[in-house]
């Protein structure tokens, strides 16, 4: 009788303490999808053109005229000062010399948080090595990223 009482208690703590399963799969990333850039919207990819390239002359001129709440969301305008920008165009500089313009290459579409992404390609004195602005606008038409990153020809999200 002890045997079988032990052996229940044994299954039944077997039973409770089943582990959990775990995923290995990464979250899902949202999907996105290309525009072509003739059906975008001529105001908005100026827009987008005007406010990257004031950030990125900032390097060339010393001045930095911070957004507004109309240009960029409150996050934006919190992490984008002059002190942080100063300190990445030190580093742009030394690497990369003198900007001069930017070339809008790709828009990308995020429906899932209703999202625009504009890629351009930076051209500055050195070219030894391609940058890419990125800059993300809400559908209310601010800005909710703005990001440098080393060009890459296949878009990632």
């Amino acid at each position: 009788m002890i045997k079988k009482s032990s052996l229940f208690l044994i299954l039944v703590l077997l039973i409770g303490c089943k582990s959990k399963q775990i995923s290995n799969e990464a979250p899902e990333k949202p999907a996105f999808t290309p525009l072509n850039l003739n059906q975008v919207n001529s105001s908005l990819k100026k827009r987008t053109y005007e406010l990257g390239k004031r950030v990125l002359m900032t390097c060339n001129t010393s001045t930095f005229k911070p957004f507004t709440s109309d240009e960029a969301t409150s996050e934006v305008i919190q992490k984008i000062n002059k002190d942080r920008i100063s300190e990445t165009c030190q580093n742009i500089i030394r690497s990369f010399g003198k900007f001069n313009d930017i070339k809008l290459i790709e828009v990308y579409r995020v429906e899932t948080e209703q999202l625009t992404v504009f890629r351009y390609k930076c051209d500055y004195e050195k070219k030894y090595r391609l940058k890419e602005l990125r800059i993300t606008i809400n559908d209310a038409k601010q800005i909710t990223a703005l990001t440098t990153i080393d060009w890459n020809d296949t878009f990632s999200y």
